[in-house]
């Protein structure tokens, strides 16, 4: 079998299409269908000694927190509001104002959580007492294991 010029052309005009097919078209599908690895859990973080934290006073704890942000891997410093409510019992919030985002402190005087921002003003529990904020603060996932306090992801209050 000969193949004439035309027909030589043709099938190179082809190949080339097919390559260049293939070269948009599998990117496009493995975008499309991969798990992103930024939804893979953390798990659980070592954050303080319970039998440290004063009872019924929140205490400001710092701690690192591996967060995947599409395929990069950050070690942020992080915070949370840990409160002691009872001898292992213990809540954390998360250190944002449900408002606009911005941190906000302990008033110890009013026993209170004030933001700065726009005054909002918050509960020891993190509900809103008063200001702009639409809802009580978010809630790390909280679980004391051998007088440890371990975090976990933060649930959004509604």
């Amino acid at each position: 079998m000969s193949l004439d010029r035309r027909q030589f052309q043709q099938g190179i005009i082809a190949v080339l299409g097919a390559v260049m097919t293939a070269a948009l078209t599998i990117p496009a599908v493995a975008y499309l269908f991969a798990t992103p690895r930024s939804r893979k859990k953390q798990g659980w973080i070592d954050a303080a000694d319970v039998s440290q934290l004063p009872m019924n006073s929140p205490e400001e704890v710092v701690f690192r927190r591996v967060r995947m942000d599409g395929w990069k891997m950050a070690n942020e410093r992080t915070t949370a509001w840990v409160v002691r409510t009872g001898a292992s019992e213990v809540i954390a919030l998360a250190p944002q104002c449900t408002h606009l985002g911005c941190a906000y402190h302990w008033a110890a005087e009013q026993k209170e959580f004030h933001c700065p921002c726009h005054t909002s003003a918050f509960s020891m529990d993190g509900k809103v007492l008063s200001g702009p904020a639409p809802r009580a603060l978010d809630r790390y996932q909280v679980k004391v294991e051998n007088s440890r306090v371990l975090l976990g992801e933060v649930e959004r209050n509604a």
